[in-house]
């Protein structure tokens, strides 16, 4: 049976929200969309709080501090991965 793994170093470049989906674009050029409802704090959160992000690091993540809410790449692949 094939394994999958989540490759180290995966690096975010850019995120939006909307009411049903956070997305995340990576440096390597994949997109990465996600029910928002898996990040409650970001689901209930202001529009405006939504969308002012900033990265972590050099990429690891996205970190909304007015939602109160980071979210790391690695988590993201990792939790959206086919089982």
């Amino acid at each position: 049976m094939p394994v999958s793994t989540v490759e180290p170093g995966a690096l975010a470049r850019d995120a939006r929200v909307d009411d049903e989906t956070l997305t995340v674009e990576l440096a390597d050029g994949r997109t990465i969309s996600v029910p928002i409802v898996w990040f409650p704090r970001l689901a209930h959160a202001s529009p405006a709080a939504r969308n002012a992000w900033v990265l972590l690091g050099d990429g690891e993540g996205v970190h909304r501090p007015d939602a109160d809410e980071d979210v790391r790449v690695e988590g993201l692949l990792t939790r959206s991965m086919p089982r």
